[in-house]
């Protein structure tokens, strides 16, 4: 009888810690830096500007808990920058939604319907800026934007949510993006009525892997991505520089989906591959019959030989390009040599650099400035290295660049495009 007791005592402290222990780990309040907390009084939008790795995504989704367990609102909106980001981040991702409840609280989710229910009667519908008319109708007392600096309409996905949220004493959002020099995000950053955190990803070290830490400390720290993406600044210019991350935003804004009259994959080959080697960079591009050159994808990498020549013919039928062009002045016929032995139907054009780099990037860089090019989607490291390349000053090799170049430059400087071609 004794043995059965301490058995019984034994399992009752057993369920006690595991109890304890999920109790801790759902404690928002013990685990959350004061960063992440909600700030106090009846504010309407707080704006959270940080880091990778900070933890904004948990801090989003523990900020809607903490509404929804208060009854501080029970009609959510959840706005991510895809239908599918949207859902593997905000509601299944490892710090989303479903994570942050313990079991009890974890609201049902039909994925169907956009749809997440709480045991209480509160719901949350997901919705895509992508497709942010479906904001025109429903109404909400609070909201979660994640990567508002990703979102190609903005302002748009903004305006329709401030009329919807029209719900309750006080309506309010979060927004957690990682940020860019956006107008709407420089203009809530500025609002006084705006509740802004900044923060860094250092400041999440602790639950984060150490070789991440050291190498984009190691690699990124003083450079302009860095400053974007690791300390969330507003990073604006570089003086000399041809490009602005303002004229980048323009041509990324003034996208539009329309059929293109030509298309191209450029490629600026890297001469070795090694741990210190350039990377490839390869860029697809096409031409609007109105003449603006539009950049579809970045494509470069760091890789052996086949591997690039494999990813360039590979988007190369993808995108139905009319012709891969490559920068010969390194690697001579090399690259001819390689696409004929990979694919001998590829429509090819070798280019060799006569002038400068700063006089091939100006014309190009004029071109951004007149509006006539515009950029499918964010590009962080081409982005980097347009803004970063000075002439006559930068001293690496600027592969991205240079592709873009070449690319733009068939397109839209090339006097006859059908010239030094073979099938």
């Amino acid at each position: 009888m004794k043995e059965d007791y301490k058995k019984l005592l034994e399992l009752l402290k057993r369920e006690q810690k595991r109890r304890s222990s999920e109790a801790l780990r759902y404690d928002w309040q013990h685990n959350a830096r004061d960063s992440q907390l909600l700030p106090k009084g009846d504010w309407g939008v707080w704006l959270i500007l940080a880091g990778r790795g900070f933890g904004k995504t948990r801090t989003g989704a523990e900020t809607l808990r903490q509404w929804i367990k208060q009854g501080v609102c029970r009609r959510l909106a959840l706005i991510g920058e895809t239908e599918a980001e949207t859902r593997q981040v905000m509601v299944e991702g490892s710090s989303g939604l479903l994570a942050v409840h313990p079991p009890a609280e974890r609201p049902t989710y039909e994925p169907s319907r956009r749809l997440l229910s709480w045991p209480n009667g509160a719901i949350a519908t997901c919705f895509s800026a992508e497709a942010f008319e479906q904001l025109r109708g429903p109404q909400f007392d609070g909201a979660w934007i994640d990567e508002l600096a990703k979102f190609r309409e903005g302002e748009k996905v903004w305006d329709q949510l401030m009329f919807g949220l029209r719900l309750g004493r006080n309506p309010r959002v979060v927004v957690t993006t990682t940020p860019r020099p956006t107008k709407l995000l420089k203009k809530l950053a500025k609002d006084p009525e705006v509740i802004l955190t900044k923060g860094s990803t250092f400041e999440n070290a602790k639950n984060l892997a150490t070789p991440f830490l050291d190498y984009i400390r190691h690699h990124y720290e003083k450079r302009w991505l860095g400053r974007q993406e690791i300390y969330a600044d507003f990073v604006e210019e570089t003086e000399g520089s041809l490009w602005t991350p303002a004229l980048l935003e323009r041509a990324r804004e003034s996208f539009q989906n329309v059929p293109l009259q030509r298309l191209v994959i450029a490629i600026d080959p890297a001469v070795s591959h090694g741990p210190s080697s350039d990377e490839t960079g390869i860029i697809a591009a096409g031409l609007t019959a109105e003449g603006i050159g539009v950049v579809l994808e970045d494509l470069s990498f760091k890789g052996p030989t086949n591997l690039w020549i494999g990813k360039a013919i590979e988007a190369y039928h993808r995108l139905k390009a009319d012709r891969i062009v490559a920068e010969v002045n390194m690697g001579g016929e090399l690259v001819e040599q390689l696409l004929r032995t990979h694919d001998a139907n590829v429509s090819y054009k070798p280019v060799r650099a006569m002038r400068g780099k700063g006089l091939r990037t100006e014309p190009i860089a004029s071109l951004y400035e007149r509006g006539k090019v515009w950029h499918a989607s964010a590009f962080p490291k081409l982005d980097e290295q347009l803004c970063s390349y000075i002439p006559g000053v930068s001293t690496k090799s600027p592969d991205r660049l240079d592709a873009l170049v070449w690319a733009l430059t068939e397109l839209m400087l090339t006097a006859s495009p059908r010239s030094s071609v073979w099938a």
